[in-house]
């Protein structure tokens, strides 16, 4: 059976992703006894602490404080059930002590955009459509993001190859795009330029990133070509899904 190479991931997103590798697993050397996982998961619980005590600190009791906190206080929560019932095995890996404090640090500038909105109490109140925005966003990142994880948990579990159906049906990496919608909407609430340059750069060289090299690797399953035409990189392609259909119908 003739195995089919597929196409190599770009040599710059290589490049990027051994040094993220390094850096947040083998930084400094030494013995490797700690699980990537519990470093993502102690900066999720204390997430909410830190918004709150933002919150004691600057005095902020604002409307618009109180949302980012319940928006992203249940975002983590979401995250840690989600470890407990269909975890990524990628977040099982054991690295240094150096990787650890390094990956905390990274994932401390999340809470950049929760600084820059409770830390300036003067800033005028958002509208309510605003808000409307910020919600819808978070929620249907949320919904997506928690949906693309289960279904390529339980599908890994029992089978290997393209996953081609349900939320994968329309965009290859629609855990991303929740993400993405996500952290978006924590931006747009600061409502200033820096929590957009922190996510620049998660987007750039770590999202990114990863997705092609998933690409890469899912490129040799048979299929693959027909899978990448029809769906978006992260947006759907809606032109070639009702294309899609039609073939299917015409070939019943």
């Amino acid at each position: 059976m003739k195995i089919n190479p597929g196409h190599p991931s770009p040599q710059l997103a290589l490049a990027i992703d051994r040094f993220n590798t390094f850096m947040t697993q083998d930084l400094f050397g030494g013995s490797k006894s700690i699980k990537m996982a519990w470093v993502i998961n102690l900066h999720k619980i204390l997430t909410p602490f830190v918004i709150f005590g933002l919150m004691i600190i600057f005095s902020n009791n604002s409307k618009e404080a109180w949302i980012y906190l319940s928006l992203h206080s249940s975002y983590c929560l979401c995250w840690l059930m989600k470890h407990n019932a269909f975890r990524d095995k990628k977040w099982e890996v054991k690295i240094t002590a150096g990787g650890a404090i390094f990956t905390f640090i990274l994932l401390a500038t999340y809470w950049t955009a929760p600084f820059m909105l409770i830390s300036r109490p003067q800033l005028l109140s958002v509208s309510n459509g605003y808000l409307f925005l910020c919600i819808s966003l978070h929620t249907i990142g949320t919904m997506i993001m928690m949906t693309a994880d289960c279904q390529k948990y339980f599908t890994m579990k029992y089978r290997q190859g393209l996953i081609t159906e349900g939320i994968y049906r329309y965009s290859r990496h629609p855990n991303y795009l929740g993400e993405m919608m996500i952290y978006a909407s924590y931006a747009l609430l600061a409502q200033h330029w820096l929590p957009w340059v922190i996510l620049a750069y998660w987007w750039s060289t770590v999202f990114l990133v990863n997705m092609l090299i998933v690409e890469g690797s899912i490129s040799r399953h048979p299929g693959w070509d027909a899978y990448r035409e029809r769906t978006g990189f992260l947006l759907p392609k809606i032109f070639s899904q009702r294309m899609f259909k039609r073939s299917q119908i015409q070939e019943l």
